[in-house]
């Protein structure tokens, strides 16, 4: 069997752990740090090879005690004669003593082998859960340092899958490559034995290890194919059950819930015949390697009496004991080539999880810059331009705007003209494609980005809330924050009525995204913790797209108030809400078609003019408007 572990072989076992791969890397590193976890883990791999071989060898000089009733000369013994010094101190002992001492002795090493055995798993145990420790948080680090537009570019459901299926990857990898290791060392073991016993009967084993390693090396490129197949259908399933449960609201309203539970157990339909090709692969292994140990057995009780046949003592526990040598071979071999499968599947989930890790192709958030200290002057954009990709069309163009400390700026146009990409350049989800965005004269680009981020107040169309507390909720990046804050905030934006209507107050739970609270209250939520931030630039992205009008004249009394001490980017579609602002932008195909005052928009009669008619009425409308 030795020949499972020729050099390409071993190089093919061991190269998760080679190379420049993140996971490589990141279990190398590990190792260094906790070596004394694998000094145990391979410490306790020898102890139990040892333990193993000692007792098969107790076991044959047993057998052969058993049937000696004085003392003997154990000088002839094929194991013995290899050790004169045991050979001659074991001369002063009857058989039936000896029967006992080394059947004792043989349960003092199995004794022995089963304390290796647990503290070989608990430091293995050990180790992979330091790796797996360190990689959950490599990951969620990773995901975390990408820049929006890259993190964007990925989908939720194979994120998520990452997440959880990256850790377990590496569990299996380092159990499976312990489990190499302890088989690889046993297989020696057994093959001192065997060898010990008889060099010849030895041929037999090795006939198998050419049969099983060419099944093998058959069989694994198949499974590997398959495996990465399952992979990528069970990674298209998870992406699809996310999206579903996150757009159950959606699918109930355009009666599309049958049609995606048709969809998904077609997927999983896919998945299971993917399953079935691939126990078609994996399950050949065992059956062939249980049926050619039991085909050897035969052969070599056959030749052990031929080859046997003219000793006259030493026949029946030569026999006994390389058959059981040969058995529990079989055993590891068997073994061997089911971690040989599972590492084979395995290599599916670590491309992946490197695919990931690896910092090739990946665009990384900005770090470093000045530390943005407050707004002192104004945010100038000079011939901005912004594309999301370097094939796609421009979606912002030739950009100038002047936004000054203290005052209020609108966008306004159609939906798509540009406006919430402005706003995700300010926000610095986004750089620009072309020109620069100046605040008080700097280049945002070298701006610390968290510090410039921790100095704005976001409401957005789509608002976020964590399933956590109301008050959790307002002050979320607020770690300053009191009870009273949180209060003062909750009433500035006109959602402490609400709130204080609820059984539990501030400390009721909203459910996951807030799905507990109607879509108006998330938005007061949101303009609460944006408030509560006292930002240096406040952006109001549709903040009042989700109220009644009621709640939406109380919010917009909220806004106003703060607008009189804050700078504001307002984005809105009802113009009603903008018309005291101190400068409207009219947008249009990513350019700035307009700008101005309302009265003066309405004058000129254009883009700004007509959107105001379709929303509030005819001439009379503009009339009193002005």
């Amino acid at each position: 069997m030795i020949l499972r572990f020729t050099p390409p072989l071993l190089q093919r076992v061991l190269q998760p752990l080679r190379g420049t791969e993140p996971t490589a890397v990141l279990i190398r590193s590990t190792a260094r740090q906790q070596w004394r976890f694998l000094g145990v883990s391979l410490g306790t791999s020898l102890l139990q090879a040892i333990s193993e071989g000692g007792t098969l060898a107790l076991i044959f000089l047993a057998v052969e005690a058993l049937g000696k009733t004085e003392a003997t000369n154990w000088g002839s013994n094929p194991i013995l004669s290899r050790v004169p010094a045991l050979a001659e101190w074991l001369q002063g002992f009857s058989g039936p003593v000896l029967f006992l001492v080394l059947l004792g002795s043989a349960v003092g090493l199995q004794l022995l082998q089963s304390l290796a055995q647990y503290l070989n798993g608990l430091s293995v145990d050990w180790f992979a859960a330091r790796c797996r420790a360190r990689i959950t948080a490599r990951i969620q680090s990773q995901i975390l340092a990408l820049s929006f537009a890259c993190a964007s570019s990925y989908r939720v459901g194979d994120l998520l899958d990452q997440a959880g299926q990256g850790p377990e990857a590496i569990r299996i990898e380092i159990e499976t490559l312990n489990q190499l290791l302890l088989s690889g060392l046993l297989i020696l073991a057994y093959l001192a034995i065997l060898v010990g016993i008889s060099p010849w009967l030895l041929a037999v084993a090795v006939a198998m290890a050419v049969l099983l390693a060419s099944l093998q090396r058959r069989l694994l490129p198949a499974i590997r194919r398959q495996a990465q197949r399952v992979n990528e259908a069970q990674v298209g399933i998870a992406m699809r059950s996310t999206e579903d449960i996150q757009g159950l609201r959606m699918l109930h309203s355009s009666g599309q819930l049958d049609a995606a539970d048709l969809s998904f157990r077609g997927r999983m339909e896919a998945l299971e015949r993917g399953l079935r090709g691939q126990a078609l692969l994996t399950n050949i292994v065992n059956p062939l390697s249980g049926l050619l140990p039991v085909v050897a057995l035969a052969v070599v009780a056959l030749a052990s009496v031929l080859l046997f046949g003219a000793r006259s003592t030493g026949i029946l526990p030569s026999l006994i004991t390389f058959m059981l040598a040969l058995q529990r071979l079989n055993t590891r071999l068997a073994t061997c080539a089911g971690l040989m499968g599972t590492q084979a599947v395995n290599q599916a989930r670590l491309a992946r999880l490197n695919a990931l890790l690896r910092p090739e192709d990946k665009i990384f958030r900005r770090r470093g810059g000045v530390p943005f200290q407050g707004l002192e002057r104004d945010i100038r954009f000079e011939g901005v331009a912004l594309r999301y990709g370097p094939e796609a069309p421009e979606v912002l163009s030739a950009i100038d705007l002047v936004l000054p400390k203290g005052s209020t700026l609108a966008l306004v146009g159609a939906s798509g003209a540009g406006k919430s990409s402005i706003a995700d350049l300010l926000v610095g989800l986004y750089a620009p494609s072309r020109g620069r965005i100046l605040v008080d004269g700097s280049d945002l680009l070298s701006i610390d980005l968290a510090s410039w981020q921790q100095r704005l107040g976001v409401v957005s169309q789509d608002t976020f809330l964590f399933n956590a507390s109301l008050a959790e909720n307002i002050a979320y990046g607020c770690p300053w924050a009191t009870a009273a804050d949180i209060e003062a905030a909750a009433r500035q934006a006109q959602a402490a009525g609400f709130i204080q209507a609820l059984p539990q107050g501030y400390a009721t739970l909203v459910g996951e995204r807030g799905y507990r609270l109607s879509g108006g209250q998330r938005q007061r939520i949101s303009l609460a913790r944006a408030v509560l931030r006292r930002p240096e630039l406040l952006i109001l992205d549709e903040a009042t797209s989700a109220l009644d009008s009621q709640s939406e004249r109380l919010v917009q009394e909220a806004i106003e108030r703060f607008e009189r001490r804050h700078t504001v980017l307002v984005i809105a579609h009802r113009l009603s809400t903008i018309v005291k602002a101190d400068q409207i932008v009219v947008m249009d195909h990513g350019r700035i078609v307009e700008q101005g005052h309302h009265a003066d928009l309405l004058k000129r009669g254009g883009l700004y003019a007509g959107l105001w008619r379709q929303q509030v009425g005819g001439s009379e409308a503009v009339v009193r408007a002005d």
